[in-house]
């Protein structure tokens, strides 16, 4: 309505639905706010040309990892394939973090890493993560700073369900990469939930 009659004022909107200023006046705060829509003093309300999207990707854009992510979920390299794959259930997850002394980031071991280690007649008591772990250079990061709609691109672009979160400390001259957090799907859902209330 705003976008064909513009500038309306609140007045006319709540006439053309036949409410009380009083009733849209909440709506049309949310709506302003969101950059939806601009108001101007005595001119009334009109129409800023943002679509949804484009208030939702400026928002997202806002919002740092850091700010979201969840605590990692992590195993040593020589835990066994069965230890990972109860692990992963009882913390009801979908990828482990492989990390070694202090924290440092080794690799990623996700659902279908594990079941196809389950193939076959591997003793899978014996078997270390390790030996299915996807290894950098192949794994895919963000860190604390990057914001989440860039985290959230990468996990639809890799087609994978978590990123470890990590941040670049010196090991002996070199750099590595300490493990943080953890960015996942559920994240974004729950950042979505929230959003209303931040």
């Amino acid at each position: 309505m705003v976008k064909q009659n513009g500038p309306i004022t609140g007045k006319q909107i709540a006439e053309k639905l036949a409410l009380s200023r009083a009733a849209l006046r909440h709506d049309l705060a949310i709506l302003t706010m969101c950059g939806l829509l601009g108001a101007r003093p005595r001119v009334g309300y009109y129409f800023t040309g943002k679509t949804p999207a484009d208030v939702l990707a400026g928002m997202l854009g806002d919002i740092r990892v850091a700010e979201v992510h969840s605590r990692p979920v992590v195993v040593r390299e020589n835990c066994s394939v069965y230890d990972a794959i109860v692990n992963m259930f009882l913390e009801d997850v979908g990828t482990l973090i492989v990390v070694s002394e202090g924290g440092l980031l080794e690799g990623v071991v996700s659902r279908k890493d594990l079941l196809k280690a389950t193939m076959g007649n591997k003793n899978i008591t014996e078997l270390p993560v390790g030996v299915v772990m996807t290894r950098m250079p192949n794994i895919v990061l963000t860190s604390p700073d990057e914001t989440v709609l860039g985290a959230a691109q990468k996990l639809l672009n890799h087609q994978i369900d978590a990123l470890p979160v990590v941040e670049i400390v010196k090991v002996n001259g070199t750099d590595r990469f300490k493990v943080v957090g953890r960015f996942t799907k559920t994240n974004i859902t729950r950042l979505f939930v929230e959003l209303p209330g931040r």
